[in-house]
């Protein structure tokens, strides 16, 4: 008997050491996978931070265009508004005869020295007129608002100017009307 017990407790140790390897093999198995898995989540926040920093740099990139681009045109409303006056300048000018000596034409040389400083200014600030004249229209800053038929021009170009075009730096904030030439038979595609 005493044998017997001998042979159970040796079986037990070795059942005991057998199931211990085997569970520390399993408990290891999961650990290596939760391990595995802890990592591949690391990973995965890793690059989420990455991306996140990515937009951030971007997002601040932006807001920095942003703010530069509203701080180069912040005087865009503003001239808007003063370029019809300048309008009714151009307009009060052209009546003038160029007869120093009548009273109409005195007075009209005081306008003409404020229309002066008033594109003097306006120059200043970045804004300049439109060349249309006579050149071949674009759509980018012209409005056609009438063509007209001229053989002694090509066809698509400006043969007058109704109202200024102007740009502030690089930016049309008011296209040209014009009036283009249109010669029947021709594409107006071209």
């Amino acid at each position: 008997m005493e044998e017997e017990k001998k042979k159970e407790e040796v079986h037990k140790c070795n059942c005991q050491g057998k199931e211990k390897k085997e569970k520390t093999k399993k408990c290891n198995r999961k650990l290596e996978e939760s391990l595995a898995k802890v990592e591949q989540e690391k990973k995965e926040l890793e690059e989420k931070i990455k991306y996140v920093q990515a937009e951030l740099i971007n997002y601040r990139k932006r807001k920095e265009e942003e703010m530069s681009q509203a701080l180069k045109y912040a005087n865009q409303d503003l001239i808007l508004q003063i370029l019809p006056i300048l309008d009714n300048f151009e307009r009060a000018i052209q009546l003038d005869d160029n007869n120093l000596s009548d009273e109409l034409s005195k007075f009209l040389a005081g306008f003409k020295m404020m229309y002066a400083m008033l594109e003097d200014t306006l120059k200043q600030f970045g804004v300049e007129e439109i060349d249309a004249y006579q050149k071949p229209f674009d759509e980018n800053c012209m409005e056609a608002l009438m063509t007209d038929k001229d053989s002694s021009f090509e066809n698509g170009v400006v043969l007058e100017v109704l109202l200024k075009g102007y740009r502030l730096k690089d930016r049309v904030i008011r296209p040209c009307s014009v009036r283009v030439n249109q010669i029947e038979g021709e594409d107006k595609n071209e």
